[in-house]
């Protein structure tokens, strides 16, 4: 059992709002909690304690959209504010120059993930494109995630890993992630272990890379697996090769290889129509926004409002370091805010704080995150709004967005166990991790 002292409000999700008060919390959120004593629990050890007196209680934050490798590749030359057709031969020419392998792939995670963490992400989910020699091989590729779980376990995160291809061979890429299955949830129905600490995913990188034959034999694994769908579409290139390639937009693409479905979540979305938006909803198809990623880069500006207004549920992601060289959800939310205007109506801080917690969760299927109502996972962050950052504001819960845009929680828990206290992981030195990746990539690159 933890218990959390003195906190100056719960918030339980983007509608409800608890306090001051205490908070305990199991491996779970107790039935009777907060507001009354919680539900009996066989004897424990004594209780872990948190200070939260001048702080709020939030659910911990779910990033939607991440490529952890990139975590080694932030601020290359040429990366910046260039066209994607540009951009993506720098950054393979980059990966190839380092050479990607499971010990990379373990640094790159490890310093990733614990930069999420000391942020208050306490989900994120992996979109991995880049494999050994451009392949994709089974035996490989099983190696090289096993190594990304690992580095989350190691520091107490929760990892939704997505087997995703970029030009891989389609059935390499569907044998690959049989095996993946097999190997990180093996027996899993719905593509996550027992614990819930890790999920599987399959996801082309969009139809910009992959084929339909891709698509196809991955939606077949997917079906078989129970593991949810994700890809990128209508951000610069994607439209612009689609239509080159195909003569078609992606939206249209995707829903006759049938990648339009409630299990698919759909990343970026910078350029729909209200007709493609009309669709999405239609399909029960969820979107994650990446706003640090799209807006540096020059790739478009996604319509959340609308996309809202149409029922679509949103959820946010940083996307990778080789587009947004930080991995701080909460700081794109602010940004999220700030250019909200600029294609729609503004959106409110508590709704976009949603998307950041039960809106990425929903598209990762997975309704036990992102809140703090009874039952849910006893995943949160602890965030200190008593110094000069927050001096002023009228609204602490919108404050936490607005006021700070380099805010980082106090304390973060995760399936009931903290694993930032006080601002440090609990751990791991995270210089340490800083420097383990610094001092491989020095290696590779001389």
């Amino acid at each position: 059992m933890l218990i959390i002292h003195d906190a100056a409000r719960i918030v339980i999700d983007a509608e409800t709002e608890l306090g001051p008060g205490d908070f305990a919390v199991g491996s779970t959120v107790p039935r009777e909690q907060p507001g009354s004593q919680p539900d009996p629990e066989p004897p424990a050890p004594t209780p872990d304690h948190l200070d939260a007196s001048g702080c709020i209680i939030t659910p911990g934050l779910v990033n939607a959209h991440h490529h952890l490798l990139q975590t080694a590749f932030r601020t290359l030359p040429g990366t910046r504010g260039v066209p994607m057709h540009v951009w993506l031969p720098t950054m393979a020419a980059a990966y190839s120059a380092v050479g990607i392998d499971p010990e990379l792939a373990h640094a790159a995670a490890r310093a990733g993930i614990a930069e999420g963490l000391l942020g208050g992400v306490t989900t994120v989910a992996d979109h991995h494109l880049t494999w050994p020699n451009g392949a994709g091989e089974a035996r490989a590729s099983v190696a090289l995630a096993e190594a990304t779980a690992r580095a989350a376990r190691e520091l107490g995160g929760r990892l939704a890993f997505v087997r995703g291809t970029a030009r891989d061979d389609p059935e390499e890429a569907a044998l690959s992630a049989e095996a993946l299955a097999d190997a990180l949830v093996p027996g899993a129905t719905n593509g996550v272990t027992a614990d819930g600490m890790l999920q599987l995913a399959v996801g082309p990188a969009g139809v910009h890379s992959d084929s339909a034959d891709t698509f196809r034999l991955l939606g077949e694994v997917a079906a078989r697996r129970g593991l949810r769908r994700r890809t990128q579409a209508n951000e610069q290139v994607d439209v612009a090769i689609a239509l080159e390639k195909h003569g078609r937009r992606p939206i249209d693409l995707l829903d006759e290889w049938g990648w339009l479905a409630d299990d698919v979540t759909l990343a970026h979305l910078c350029a729909v129509t209200p007709d493609e938006i009309a669709l999405l909803a239609a399909r029960g198809v969820t979107a994650t926004h990446a706003p640090g990623c799209d807006l540096p880069m020059g790739w478009g500006i996604a319509p959340v409002a609308a996309l809202r207004e149409a029922g679509i549920v949103v959820g946010l992601g940083t996307s990778g370091g080789g587009s947004n060289d930080a991995g701080h959800l909460l700081a794109d939310a602010r940004l999220a805010l700030q250019v909200a205007p600029l294609v729609g109506p503004p959106i409110p801080a508590r709704d976009m704080l949603g998307m950041a917690m039960e809106g990425s969760a929903t598209g990762l299927g997975r309704p036990e995150l992102g809140h703090l109502r009874p039952g849910a996972a006893a995943d949160l962050c602890v965030w200190d709004v008593s110094g000069v950052a927050d001096a002023g504001v009228a609204d602490p819960v919108a404050g936490l967005l607005w006021a700070s845009p380099g805010r980082r929680p106090r304390h973060v828990v995760v399936a009931g166990r903290v694993v930032v206290r006080h601002y440090e992981l609990v751990s791991h030195d995270q210089r340490d991790l800083a420097a383990d990746l610094t001092t491989l990539l020095a290696a590779r690159r001389t």
